[in-house]
Formats: C-alpha cells, sequence, structure tokens
C-alpha cells in the first residue's frame, strides 16, 4: 500500500511537466541527475547504433546489394528471419545471467561483438555468408534492449522510466534515419573506392561508430544497486538509490538470483501471461516497418536513384523520433501506460488502413506510410509498465524482461515470411491486414489489463 500511495503522489496536471516527482530530496535529485547522465547518453547512443547495424541491411538491398549478389527471390526476408532468428536464440543465456553477471560487463560486450560482425557483412560475396553474418548481428543485439530496461528498472521508479525510455529509444528511430544517410552517402561519395561498392562501405562506417561506444560502455553504465560500478557512483549514490527505491516498493535484495523457483512464481502470475500477449502484438503490429515496405515502395516508383531512396527513407524514422517523445512523456505525465498505447497504435491503425485499400492517391500512401511509424513510439511505454509491475522482484523482472522480449520476438520470424514475401513488394496485402489485425488486438489487450491491474491493486 505504501507503494501504491507514493505513486498516486507523484500525478499531476497535464500542464506541469516536471523532471523530478514533488517526493524527491535535493540528495535524490542530484543521484538522478548523475544517473541520468551516465545511462541515458549511453542507452541513446548505443540503440543508435544498434539500430544502425539492423536497419542497413533494407538500405544496402536498394542500393546495390541485389544486383551485386544477384538476388532475384525472397532472400531479403528470408536474410531478415535469420536475424530474428539470432536475435530470438541469442536471449537464452541472458533468462538468468543479468542476477549474476554485473550489466556493465554484459551491455558493453554485447555493443562490441556486433559491431564487429556488422564490420564482417563488408565481405559478404555470397548469400550463405551474408546469412550467417546477419544471424550472428542479430545474436549479439539480442539481449541488449531487455538488458537496457532492466538498468532503468534497477536505478528509476515506475513513474520516471517511461520519459528516460523515451529518450532511449529515439535512439532506434535515429539509427534507422541515419543508416540511410550513410547508405546515400556512401552510394553517392564511396561507391568504387578501393574497389569496393557503396553499400560495403556502409558496413564499415558502421562498425566504426558501434565499436568504441561499446567500449565506453564499460566505464559509463552504472550497473545496478547490487552490483554498482563505481567509476561515477559513491557509496552515498548507492544507498541514497536502495532507499527510494525500497519505498516505492522495487525489490533492492543483493543476493536474490534467478532460480527454477523465479520460473515457477512467474508462470503462476497472470500479469505475466497478460504482458507477453501484450508484446506478441505489439512486435507483429507494427512489423511492416522492419520488412522495409517503404523503401520497397519508392525504390518501385522508379523516378529516384539510389541515394535518393535512402535520403527519403530517413523521413519516417524522422518523424519516429517525435512520435517517441510525445508517446513516452505523455504516458509518464498525463495519460498512464495504457491509454499512451491507445494513442500511439490508433494512428498507427489509420496509417495501416490506407495501406490495405492501398489504391488510392500516392499522396495517401505518403501520409500511410508516415503514419505507422507510431507503432515504434510505445516500446518504452510497455517495458516501462513490464519493469513498474513487476517491480518487487529483481530476478522476475529479468527473467520477464527478456523471456517476454523473446518469445514475442520469435513470433515475427515466422511471421513475416508469410505475409510479408519480398516477391510481393511493395504492396503487401496479407501483410498489412495482418500488422492491421494485430495492432487493434493491442489496443484491447492493454485496456484489459489497466482493469485488472486496477481492481488487483
Amino acid at each position: 500500500m505504501a507503494a501504491q500511495e507514493y505513486h498516486s503522489k507523484t500525478k499531476r496536471k497535464w500542464y506541469q511537466v516536471q523532471w523530478f516527482a514533488d517526493q524527491d530530496t535535493p540528495r535524490e535529485r542530484k543521484l538522478i541527475t548523475k544517473l541520468d547522465l551516465l545511462i541515458v547518453p549511453y542507452a541513446f547512443l548505443a540503440y543508435w547504433t544498434k539500430y544502425i547495424d539492423q536497419s542497413n541491411l533494407n538500405n544496402a538491398y536498394v542500393a546495390g546489394l541485389k544486383e551485386s549478389l544477384n538476388f532475384h527471390g525472397n532472400e531479403l526476408v528470408q536474410l531478415q528471419t535469420m536475424y530474428t532468428i539470432g536475435a530470438v536464440v541469442g536471449q537464452i543465456p541472458f533468462l538468468f545471467l543479468f542476477t549474476y553477471v554485473p550489466m556493465f560487463w554484459i551491455i558493453p560486450f554485447l555493443d562490441v561483438a556486433w559491431g564487429i560482425f556488422t564490420l564482417l557483412q563488408f565481405r559478404a560475396n555470397s548469400f550463405a555468408e551474408l546469412v550467417a553474418y546477419r544471424f550472428l548481428v542479430g545474436w549479439f543485439e539480442a539481449a541488449f534492449f531487455p538488458a537496457m530496461h532492466y538498468t532503468f528498472g534497477s536505478w528509476y521508479r515506475g513513474d520516471e522510466i517511461g520519459r528516460r525510455g523515451g529518450v532511449f529509444y529515439v535512439g532506434l528511430t535515429l539509427g534507422t534515419l541515419t543508416a540511410g544517410l550513410i547508405q546515400a552517402g556512401a552510394s553517392a561519395r564511396l561507391d568504387g573506392v578501393n574497389g569496393l561498392e557503396g553499400w560495403r562501405w556502409m558496413y564499415i562506417i558502421c562498425a566504426i561508430i558501434t565499436i568504441p561506444i561499446g567500449v565506453l560502455g564499460y566505464f559509463v553504465l552504472p550497473g545496478s544497486p547490487d552490483r554498482p560500478n563505481r567509476t561515477f557512483l559513491n557509496d552515498e549514490d548507492v544507498q541514497t538509490a536502495r532507499m527510494r527505491l525500497t519505498r516505492a516498493g522495487h525489490g533492492i535484495d543483493a543476493n536474490e538470483r534467478f532460480t527454477l523457483a523465479t520460473v515457477k512464481r512467474l508462470a503462476s502470475r497472470w500479469e505475466f501471461w497478460a504482458l507477453l500477449l501484450l508484446d506478441i502484438f505489439f512486435w507483429n503490429g507494427g512489423m511492416n516497418y522492419s520488412t522495409g515496405g517503404y523503401l520497397l515502395w519508392l525504390k518501385s516508383l522508379g523516378r529516384y536513384s539510389q541515394a535518393k531512396v535512402n535520403e527519403l527513407g530517413a523521413i519516417s524514422p524522422a518523424l519516429g523520433i517525435l512520435y517517441t517523445l510525445f508517446i513516452c512523456f505523455m504516458s509518464d505525465l498525463v495519460l498512464g501506460p495504457a491509454w499512451a498505447m491507445t494513442l500511439s497504435f490508433t494512428l498507427n491503425i489509420l496509417g495501416l488502413a490506407i495501406l490495405v485499400v492501398w489504391d488510392v492517391p500516392e499522396s495517401a500512401l505518403w501520409f500511410a506510410f508516415m503514419m505507422t511509424y507510431f507503432a515504434v513510439a510505445l516500446s518504452s511505454v510497455l517495458y516501462g509498465w513490464i519493469n513498474s509491475t513487476l517491480r518487487a522482484s529483481r530476478a522476475e523482472r529479468s527473467f520477464a524482461l527478456t523471456m517476454i522480449n523473446m518469445m514475442a520476438q520469435s513470433t515475427t520470424a515466422w511471421t513475416q515470411l508469410l505475409v510479408f514475401p519480398t516477391v510481393e513488394a511493395p504492396r503487401f496485402r496479407k501483410g498489412y491486414s495482418f500488422v492491421l489485425a494485430n495492432a487493434v488486438c493491442l489496443i484491447i489487450t492493454a485496456h484489459v489489463i489497466r482493469i485488472c491491474l486496477k481492481r488487483s491493486e
């Protein structure tokens, strides 16, 4: 009850946009500022490079990779699926490692490793070789997202995670945007330099950006209160963090570790299964933006150069930056998670409905592709909700963040093969209809969870 009372006191009017809660003491505000400067910028930079390295395949495909490696069928969606399989399988070891290994070791290791395999893609000369690299990039990128959200949940209260996570998640949209601009620049200026095509230079540039950021993480990430990184945090910081989290009902037992009993407890909790279902609808309700539909449509128009296609491809993720910040701040300060999700996916549904119809003026298709990027805006809201709902146990929270993400993402490994075959581009009739149905189901599920949580409290 004390935790609920604390959370209720932090609510304020919509126009009272405050970074700190009224109850935060000066010492706590100093700690929060330090954490913000350590965690949020690094999380943003690392997620930016992650999505450069994840989305650069679509940009390379429309910038010469298809012709260079002689692709004629569904190779693009198969490569995307192989990445997804790597990203799902690669999360398995991390179902229990978060409570055993310091986070400032795990996350930088992942960063550097996927940077290395991003680099190796520049030398790919066959479909099979590129498949292997994409699988390994997915493997090492796999646990980054739940690891960062576990870190957020280790230091911040539930009412603080959304907007910090929103800044973090801007890295996704900026990464997708930047990948297009990097490929556009590489195609225009580096094509043929040292005998390498422009799309190969893009992978080299991406790796040069990624690896140093990974190394930086070892020094700046604060770890967690039970295993802190003492580079910038002192004993007073750690003690203050533990006190404020305890007051908000967060479990901070340094001796708590993941065991089989953790799985048994979670399996008996309806919240776990409900949030898993919600995340499945999220992954499949926004899958269209990761399958390259927008870029393939631009290329199908036949009026833009390779560089121009990648430049225009940066428009929707640029808007996604505004969408993400808007939805995440609205969730923390005004609406709460369920209604923020409703707003985000209602606007996504508007765009998807137009894409399902398809036979509309070209300007309507432009509008539709821009609106569907609202799907990415609620991710940090959703995982912040998981963090907050399971805040009483570190072990349950760490396992749930990874397992929910892994199981939900795994569904897209086969759904995108079924509904987004590359040969049907750019009009994915089955794909856009499937995504639309999932988006509607997400809104319904979010409100069922909201009502049930309210009753249980």
